[in-house]
């Protein structure tokens, strides 16, 4: 399978958090995220993602974080936009004003809820692909969605010539592995599990669409181009080094760590929109232990 396709980036895109002050979207901690993201290595910047709390923004939140996030970034690192939905005509809509604003790649999630069939999956996917200029990245993270992205849905969307990468949240290597075999270069692969970086980079990922890199994007980065520059036990030794925090920033759900991580480091408040609420004591105190060992904090 082959085809001319357009990498996004390689290394680590931090999927950023989305800061909140008073229940409204806090664009000035977002710019002081996004430029110490920018300052310390970050690959790319994905906004609006899981992470980024993208199933409780308003319709309105959710454009003017895209469009803040590429005006701040200026052209310095790629930024990519999660835009899917489990309603393929809104993903369209929300896919076509990135693409306007000036993204430079979209994630488009597995629709949720209500899921799909292979062949439903396949046709709303292309039918964003055929909407939109700009390069796709899909997102496959079957416990949140209880949809799955199979190999034969792989091969068929990674003919088009848009749908470019895949951000693989399955934990599956194996059918990680038979992914790359049987679509090669025809679709670029990127972690979506801080804790498999360097396994999946043996298996020829492009890197990671990390969690992590919110409170370390220049660890993450070097994970991912210590790899590169062949040094492969230095990256693994630093992915190892960095496994309790990494273990940590998922003792609750995704991005309840991660928010609280940033808003210990002075970055933002630790507000998150319901259901997602404060951590539990013991977990925080966790937490807070991981980032003091590391510096952080």
């Amino acid at each position: 399978m082959s085809k001319l396709k357009n990498t996004i980036f390689t290394g680590a895109g931090v999927a950023i958090i989305t800061p909140f002050t008073n229940n409204t979207v806090d664009y000035d901690a977002l710019g002081k995220l996004i430029d110490f993201q920018i300052a310390n290595k970050t690959d790319a910047i994905v906004i609006c993602g899981t992470t980024g709390e993208a199933s409780t923004l308003t319709d309105e939140e959710h454009r003017e974080a895209i469009k803040y996030t590429v005006e701040r970034s200026a052209g310095r690192v790629p930024v990519i936009a999660g835009t899917g939905s489990n309603d393929t005509d809104y993903a369209i809509d929300l896919s076509k004003y990135a693409c306007e604003v000036g993204v430079d790649g979209l994630l488009l999630v597995t629709p949720y809820y209500n899921k799909a069939t292979p062949k439903g999956l396949i046709k709303s996917f292309l039918a964003v692909a055929d909407a939109t200029d700009k390069p796709i990245i899909l997102y496959n993270v079957p416990s949140r969605t209880g949809c799955n992205i199979t190999l034969p849905v792989y091969k068929e969307l990674a003919k088009h010539e848009r749908i470019v990468a895949t951000k693989e949240a399955s934990g599956n290597i194996s059918a990680i592995a038979e992914l790359v075999a049987e679509c090669g270069d025809a679709l670029d692969i990127y972690s979506g599990n801080d804790d498999q970086i360097v396994p999946i980079l043996s298996l020829g990922a492009k890197g990671v669409i990390s969690v992590l890199s919110n409170v370390m994007p220049k660890e993450t980065h070097d994970i991912c181009q210590l790899y590169f520059d062949g040094k492969v036990k230095e990256s693994c030794e630093l992915q190892l080094k960095l496994l309790d925090l990494i273990n940590n920033l998922f003792i609750e759900v995704n991005p309840i760590p991660a928010k609280t991580a940033c808003a210990m480091m002075g970055f933002c408040s630790e507000e998150m929109r319901l259901p997602l609420c404060e951590m539990d004591d013991a977990n925080r105190a966790k937490l807070a232990a991981s980032m003091k060992k590391h510096g952080l904090i």
